[in-house]
């Protein structure tokens, strides 16, 4: 059996559909690592990705938007970031991959940080403040990228957005100590799917330069920017841990 050309340009869209991944590689000339294959194919609801400094985050989550807007017409996706500048590098990707499938990027003439595409979904980027981001509702995807330096405000005020539409949430950072919502969530047990990619883990970064960076950074803040460790914050007499287990709830209160 031999398919025309409009059967086999539908059963690739579905293909595409499934495998993120393959329309990366085949459509935005971005070749995903394995891990990065099993991040972008999971089709996670609830995803933590706690990975190294230059494992390519800002470009999985703007391949997941571009992906969700081109495959669900009408979408909206949330990015939230720290900052504005941030927040604009994000969408200053997205764009560059719209423009590999033949998209003139323009913004939704509501938001600044925004790019609209043909088939009516959206992409809006968020910067890091409480103040300026209600007003969003039902949601598909929101990612919030560098978690860890996301205020714990700024995250209860953009989860509503997901109340509606049961949209998908993905928390992706490099860690920045013990506290925070993305240390609480990674630490404990629930519903999230959890993805842990240190620097020694990624090919792309050699080790050489980890030595070299170990050496320059010191211990503590080598741990946490390239190994993905939760360590305390420089400073406290002692470490966060220590203080957790001096607290029991097996000693009943004697009033």
């Amino acid at each position: 059996m031999t398919l025309d050309r409009g059967m086999a340009g539908a059963l690739k869209g579905i293909q595409y559909a499934c495998d993120v991944a393959r329309f990366a590689k085949e459509q935005l000339e971005f070749e995903a690592d394995a891990t990065q294959t099993r991040v972008l194919n999971g089709r996670t609801k609830r995803g933590l990705l706690n990975c190294s400094r230059q494992w390519g985050k800002s470009t999985i989550t703007a391949i997941m938007a571009v992906h969700r807007a081109c495959f669900q017409d009408g979408s909206l996706t949330i990015a939230v970031s720290p900052s504005g500048r941030q927040t604009g590098e994000f969408l200053r990707k997205a764009k560059g991959f719209a423009r590999k499938l033949g998209m003139k990027a323009r913004g939704d003439g509501d938001n600044e940080i925004s790019m609209l595409f043909p088939n009516g979904s959206r992409i809006v980027g968020l910067p890091g403040s409480e103040a300026t981001v209600r007003g969003f509702s039902a949601v598909s995807l929101m990612l919030i990228d560098e978690a860890a330096r996301v205020s714990d405000t700024l995250y209860k005020a953009v989860r509503p957005f997901l109340a509606v539409g049961g949209g998908d949430l993905w928390l992706i950072s490099t860690p920045y100590g013990k506290r925070g919502f993305f240390w609480e969530e990674w630490s404990k047990e629930g519903r999230w799917v959890k993805f842990e990619v240190p620097a020694s883990e990624c090919s792309r970064i050699s080790q050489t330069f980890l030595e070299e960076e170990k050496t320059a950074m010191g211990e503590r803040w080598f741990r946490q920017e390239y190994m993905c460790e939760f360590v305390d914050v420089g400073g406290a007499l002692f470490d966060r841990s220590v203080i957790e287990r001096a607290f029991t709830r097996e000693v009943k209160p004697l009033f």
